[in-house]
């Protein structure tokens, strides 16, 4: 299930959530930015992303033609119920 996410700048972004065998679960945010972009501007709001929405890079590619996509992600925890 996939989810399309506005950013504070012009980036788009999908949102999935994948489960492991071990039980954990991950979210992603894959953030596709345009060639024109600056990458100081870019970089900027990867690193917002990390220190206030708690995502980690998790991989980085650049595509023929200079778009850029950026997988962030970040760990689901679920909080049990004591009593």
């Amino acid at each position: 299930m996939a989810e399309q996410f506005s950013s504070p700048a012009s980036h788009a972004g999908t949102r999935y959530v994948t489960q492991h065998d071990d039980g954990r679960s991950w979210e992603y945010l894959v953030l596709t930015c345009q060639p024109r972009e600056s990458l100081a501007e870019v970089r900027r709001q990867v690193i917002d992303y990390a220190e206030y929405g708690r995502w980690e890079l998790r991989r980085s590619a650049i595509y023929t033609g200079g778009l850029r996509k950026y997988w962030l992600r970040r760990r689901i925890m679920r909080v049990q119920r004591t009593i």
